[in-house]
């Protein structure tokens, strides 16, 4: 029942987890930060894109599974700042505009590689 997902357009795992795993019709993805699969960096990068790019893993990992982010139940944001959070909410709507899914937002210490944000969600099949 447990399967695991591996997508060549998100950015690969830097350590010893999978980029998704799937467990009958729900989906989980592993956080993602702002690396792109080809191995480019936007940690530097603003908030917005740094947005960007995580949601974009995102959708690469659930289209593994013939799904989308319309598809997204819950998904969790790690803000290294929480000062940040208007900012990423405004790109992250451009993304959750209808019928968003549940969300948690907080500030944590410190993010990977010095990575302002990360994102992971949870997705259901119909």
């Amino acid at each position: 029942m447990r399967r695991v997902i591996n997508s060549s357009k998100a950015a690969a795992p830097a350590g010893a987890y999978s980029q998704g795993i799937a467990h009958g019709n729900i989906i989980f993805t592993a956080g993602q930060i702002a690396k792109t699969a080809d191995g480019t960096s936007h940690l530097s990068d603003s908030i917005q894109i740094q947005t960007q790019v995580c949601i974009e893993n995102i959708k690469h990992i659930l289209s593994e599974e013939g799904l989308d982010l319309s598809d997204v139940l819950k998904t969790t944001v790690f803000l290294e700042n929480i000062d940040d959070f208007a900012e990423m909410n405004a790109t992250y709507a451009e993304y959750f505009h209808t019928d968003p899914p549940a969300r948690s937002a907080f500030e944590v210490c410190r993010l990977p590689g010095g990575a302002k944000i990360e994102i992971e969600a949870i997705a259901g099949k119909n």
